[in-house]
Formats: C-alpha cells, sequence, structure tokens
C-alpha cells in the first residue's frame, strides 16, 4: 500500500487524449463503488473514484469535448463525446467536490486507504477478496460531510 502525499498534483485524460485535467490537492477520500449505475457506466464490477474539491480541478483541454448524463435525480456522470471514457460525477447535494474516475488518473500514484460503498447491490458474480471496510450503502461519515 503506498503512503498518501501531503499535496498531489495529478494529471489525467480520456482514452483518446481530447480531454485532459489536473487535480491540485491532497486526496483524503477514495472508494470502490459497487451501485449498478457505476458497473453499467464503466463496464466492470466496479468504479473507482477519488473526491476532489472543484476549486483544485481544472481542465487543461477538451471541455468542448465533455458531455454529462444525469444518471439519478442527485447524480451527474461526465464523459468524453468521443471515446466515452468516464471523467467524473458529481452530485447536487455536495456542489463543491467532483468524483473522479481513478482510471482516468495517469501515472503512479499515491492515494489513501480505499473502501467498498454499495455492496449491497454489487455484482453477483463478483466476490470482494480483500480486507478494505465494506458497506451496504453510503456511510455515515460520507451522508454527513
Amino acid at each position: 500500500m503506498k503512503t498518501l502525499q501531503k499535496m498531489n498534483k495529478l494529471n489525467g485524460n480520456c482514452e483518446c487524449k481530447k480531454v485532459s485535467f489536473e487535480i491540485n490537492q491532497e486526496i483524503k477520500y477514495f472508494s470502490h463503488c459497487h451501485c449498478s449505475q457505476c458497473r453499467r457506466s464503466h463496464g466492470s464490477a466496479f468504479a473507482s473514484f477519488i473526491e476532489v474539491e472543484k476549486s483544485f480541478f481544472k481542465y487543461n483541454s477538451g471541455v468542448e469535448n465533455i458531455k454529462t448524463y444525469a444518471s439519478s435525480k442527485d447524480c451527474e456522470r461526465v464523459f468524453c463525446e468521443i471515446c466515452g471514457s468516464n471523467i467524473m460525477f458529481f452530485n447536487k447535494n455536495k456542489s463543491e467536490k467532483y468524483y473522479i474516475s481513478v482510471g482516468a488518473l495517469n501515472g503512479d500514484i499515491s492515494l489513501p486507504q480505499a473502501h467498498h460503498v454499495y455492496v449491497g447491490s454489487k455484482a453477483s458474480w463478483y466476490e470482494i477478496d480483500d480486507n478494505l471496510k465494506q458497506h451496504v450503502t453510503l456511510p455515515k461519515s460520507y451522508k454527513n460531510e
């Protein structure tokens, strides 16, 4: 397990590299979401996200290629219109935060220990085989932040 860096400068992009971005902040929240929306939008057993302050996120290119999709009454998913890569989602109830898709980040990054959320709706064919905390939905600490 890598140790948490006090300050991160992270860079990321979509698959076709039309959309690129940077993040300049310490990463404190890292999760693996097993809800059906994340599984479908990422085409996998779960989706991994980091939480960042909106003010520390910046697009470097491709803003004109960004599309959004309202996946629920509270959440919008952000993706590249050209290649379909998931960039992030945001929750309208937490308007100062973005949840960046870890798969869109570049390089060898250091992140805090993750946890699993929405394991109550995880894929029946997938077994979680690590020792990370598991939450049936969202932990209370997330809901109250």
